[in-house]
């Protein structure tokens, strides 16, 4: 009888850890490589998790990396003065990204276009051809890039 009670409490107290493992589970699937295009430009992007549990999403590569005269090309455009002189292929695209579980996507915080140099709110949802959905907005205006998992 004090084996049940034992294993009955040790199944009461672990729920709640298990049900935050899953909801981990599920929220980590966003971390992996991808590929993307936007305009005429292709690139590769990174997603990690960090530790405090937030997301972030940096460019790994770029299909054209240089200019016409073979120099890097920089992230002229970031409004960030100081990141202005980095290399476009390694520009953090976002930080801070949380998952919702209520809406079942990651939201809360906002995606940098180096082509135009913008910041937008920024939500990102799997499709159901396993393709990541990401979607920008400022004021009420919203373009969707689709990012391919690479394997």
């Amino acid at each position: 009888m004090k084996r049940l009670i034992i294993l009955l409490m040790v199944l009461l107290c672990s729920g709640p850890m298990v049900a935050q493992n899953v909801l981990n589970d599920k929220a980590d699937n966003i971390v992996g490589t991808y590929s993307g295009k936007q305009g005429d430009d292709r690139f590769r992007a990174k997603i990690v998790k960090l530790q405090d549990g937030t997301y972030r999403g940096q460019v790994i590569w770029m299909e054209r990396d240089k200019d016409a005269k073979g120099n890097k090309i920089l992230d002229t455009k970031n409004p960030d003065k100081s990141l202005r002189s980095k290399p476009a292929d390694q520009a953090v695209l976002f930080s801070g990204l949380k998952y919702d579980s209520k809406k079942h996507c990651w939201n809360g915080t906002k995606i940098y276009d180096p082509q135009r140099g913008l910041k937008a709110s920024m939500t990102a949802e799997f499709t159901a051809d396993g393709r990541l959905l990401i979607k920008g907005s400022i004021l009420g205006i919203s373009e969707s890039v689709v990012w391919k998992v690479e394997k």
